[in-house]
């Protein structure tokens, strides 16, 4: 059940940030077939390399399990960059954003 999730949103994060299983393997140091085993349920990652997963898709442990946030590595960029505006900024920022979920 678990693995069921974990598999299909591995498939979904990686596809998202357009890349392919073999470049996703070699960009992390793995042989080309790597991502293959995992996203076909042959293995699961060990520990470390799942954090080298989220590291490489931009986003934390705790966004890869959270189903709810459908593109995990742009909110986190979006949060950094508001940590930089003032009050007045971040109102502003608000009320566009409520006009846009309407």
């Amino acid at each position: 059940m678990y693995e069921d999730m974990f598999y299909e949103r591995l498939v979904k994060l990686r596809m998202a940030r357009g890349v392919s299983q073999r470049e996703m393997s070699l960009s992390m140091g793995q042989s080309e077939g790597y991502m293959t085993k995992i996203e076909s349920k042959v293995s699961l990652p060990s520990m470390t390399a799942f954090f080298y997963i989220c590291e490489y898709l931009g986003i934390l442990p705790k966004d890869f399990f959270d189903e709810s946030v459908e593109h995990p590595a742009i909110i986190r960029s979006i949060n950094s960059d508001l940590l930089k505006l003032n009050e007045k900024q971040l109102t502003n920022i608000a009320a566009i954003i409520e006009d846009m979920a309407r």
